[in-house]
């Protein structure tokens, strides 16, 4: 087991629900031509006046109130996302100081791992505890995923993004609380043109081909070469987990996933098989969060009192790249 507890969770959804109707509306469509199409009946948006970092803010401040902690109390920041605010600098510099946290000498630096970032997140904040080197770690996934979508070539899977954000709060094991008994992750890169926002790094020059920038400034996602890599590969990296943390498929009491899409939950929950029930569910109304996906998720099965003392609890997801990860944890 990891020496490692989740103390405190967070989450704040965009201000303004956008439904599938209103969509439809848009694109010259029949009302309920996109829930069908995509499977989500709503998602969250930014309001007016909403930020990125304004999400993320809310979100933390959250976190910090759950756990019982000020913000001065953190030693380590980690913005976990896929998309931050810009290139340079970090955006969870900017959200250590929006924190007040300015002249706090704690480091704060982003990592991405996509749509799984957030567990990537919670890995190293365990390890950093562990060393020694922090004692409590605030963890940041904010997206605005309803950028950059492609909604004139693939309506369908534009359809399927939301914004919001979450936090997480690490700090060392404790007598209760939810535990962290293990963390894994594998890339399988054979996948990488998969899901992809070709532009926005070093890839295509603004400068010197606008119309190329501008041409794959969009997200872009071959969903069936997605399904059939990640078909092949889910189930033995859900067995290794499990088998890791010395638990049976039948001893978890609770499943939180990445909320890609209602299809893919539905693949995961027949392919892997999970009992229905025991599934946390929310992409109907939530859309994908990308890396905010999870963290929401859990933050909301906490809420709802789903996860109680005794529970065993898996995190699992995929993402860009190919990437598979998740999580053992125990209250």
């Amino acid at each position: 087991m990891l020496n490692a507890a989740l103390l405190g969770t967070g989450a704040r959804a965009g201000g303004r629900a956008l439904p599938s109707a209103e969509i439809d509306a848009r694109l010259g469509k029949p009302s309920g031509w996109l829930e069908s199409a995509s499977g989500v009946i709503t998602r969250p948006v930014i309001a007016e006046g909403e930020t990125q970092e304004s999400l993320a803010v809310d979100a933390a401040r959250l976190a910090l109130a759950d756990a019982g902690l000020e913000a001065a109390d953190i030693d380590l920041l980690l913005f976990a996302s896929a998309v931050g605010r810009q290139p340079i600098p970090s955006t969870a510099t900017l959200i250590k100081r929006e924190l007040g946290l300015s002249h706090c000498a704690a480091p704060a630096f982003d990592i991405n791992a996509t749509c799984l970032s957030a567990v990537a997140a919670m890995e190293v904040a365990a390890l950093y505890i562990a060393a020694g080197r922090a004692r409590h770690v605030l963890i940041v996934a904010s997206e605005i995923a309803t950028r950059a979508l492609p909604w004139a070539d693939d309506p369908a899977t534009a359809a399927l993004f939301g914004d919001g954000a979450a936090a997480l709060i690490l700090g060392p094991a404790q007598a209760t609380g939810l535990h962290l008994r293990d963390i894994s992750l594998e890339t399988w890169a054979e996948g990488y043109d998969f899901c992809a926002l070709p532009a926005g790094g070093t890839r295509y020059d603004l400068h010197t081909n606008r119309d190329a920038f501008e041409a794959n400034a969009f997200f872009r996602m071959d969903g069936h070469a997605l399904f059939k890599l990640t078909r092949t590969k889910l189930p033995a990296f859900i067995d290794r987990l499990l088998a890791r943390a010395g638990w049976r498929q039948e001893e978890v009491d609770l499943v939180i996933p990445h909320q890609a899409s209602p299809l893919a939950l539905e693949h995961m929950i027949r392919k892997c098989g999970f009992a229905r029930d025991r599934v946390v569910s929310t992409v109907q109304k939530t859309g994908n969060l990308v890396a905010a996906s999870i963290p929401m998720t859990l933050d909301t099965a906490r809420r709802e009192g789903r996860i109680t003392r005794g529970s065993k609890v898996l995190l699992i997801g995929t993402s860009a790249g190919v990437s598979i990860g998740g999580a053992t944890l125990e209250a």
